[in-house]
């Protein structure tokens, strides 16, 4: 006679908590997703407005024109800070998002970001 080996796989009650926390992290992915991808708009719309404009008037109003079209809601052009440097006008911005979760729990992402070749966000503003 063969002796019959034990059962190997994943119970239903593992194949529940599996789920569970998959769903979970789906929860707070799809929760996220909508800043990052409106994180990268403000990257792409801070880039556009640095070569569009010349003084920092013009470069704010660039990005606000930018964030208009783009549905940026998160920062304004009053909110950048525009510096002058070696190699002209740099732009650096920083901003926070918070994603409610469930309950009395949120999740807070810090979002910054500079035009600036050595990735150091500026301070102050240019005069």
């Amino acid at each position: 006679m063969v002796a019959i080996d034990k059962q190997r796989g994943i119970s239903l009650v593992s194949l529940i908590l599996v789920l569970a926390i998959l769903g979970f992290v789906g929860l707070i992915a799809a929760q996220v997703f909508p800043t990052y991808t409106e994180y990268r708009s403000v990257q792409s719309a801070v880039e556009k407005a640095k070569t569009a404009g010349s003084t920092p008037a013009e470069i704010k109003a660039s990005f606000d024109k930018s964030a208009e079209v783009n549905y940026i809601t998160s920062i304004k052009g009053s909110d950048l800070i525009i510096t002058r440097e070696e190699s002209g006008m740099e732009v650096s911005y920083a901003y926070d998002k918070k994603v409610h979760l469930f309950g009395p729990a949120s999740l807070l992402l810090e979002y910054k970001g500079t035009t600036s070749k050595n990735g150091m966000p500026a301070t102050a503003p240019a005069q």
